[in-house]
């Protein structure tokens, strides 16, 4: 049976009714240092917080915590990855993360090209989606949808109903 983790992070987050439909199937939740401040903004509770804890501005719960040293190998967000696998959990959907510097977005991108591919990475702006296989969407008249082939043999196949067609791109 698959489980599916929550894993909020610091930078713009989604407001609650953005993760309305993901907030049923979500397991265990954890935030990744200042995805703690997020938690509290969506009255959400995790778990479990890790990381360095040098942005959070909320005071944390000490017995949630797992605190690691500021000079680490891996980033907090890989350690929320890798606190929620050790909850259990084959799937992971991303909270937070907008805005901010740009090295920490292209890292959240680049989680997408692993093994191991988060659900969905959603951000006060923006919802971002791994497709594998064949994906419908309907009911985006009028908004940005961009696609993006992130890997060795992505492409679209066949797309319709979209102001530019991208039949073909790889």
């Amino acid at each position: 049976m698959s489980v599916t983790g929550l894993l909020l992070t610091g930078g713009y987050g989604p407001g609650r009714s953005d993760l309305e439909p993901f907030l049923g199937e979500v397991g265990p939740i954890v935030a990744a240092d200042s995805g703690f401040d997020l938690a509290l903004a969506l009255g959400l509770r995790p778990e479990l917080i890790v990381g360095d804890m040098d942005s959070v501005r909320a005071r944390l719960p000490q017995e949630r915590v797992r605190r690691f040293p500021r000079d680490k190998e891996f980033t907090d967000t890989e350690l929320g990855l890798q606190a929620l696998k050790d909850l259990g959990c084959d799937r992971v959907v991303i909270a937070g993360g907008g805005g901010g510097r740009l090295d920490h977005l292209l890292f959240i991108v680049a989680l997408f090209e692993r093994e191991t591919v988060p659900l969905c990475w959603i951000t006060a702006h923006e919802h971002v989606e791994a497709i594998r296989g064949t994906a419908a969407y309907r009911g985006w008249v009028g908004q940005t949808v961009s696609f993006l082939p992130l890997s060795q043999g992505a492409a679209i196949e066949r797309s319709e109903g979209l102001r530019w067609p991208l039949d073909g791109l790889r």
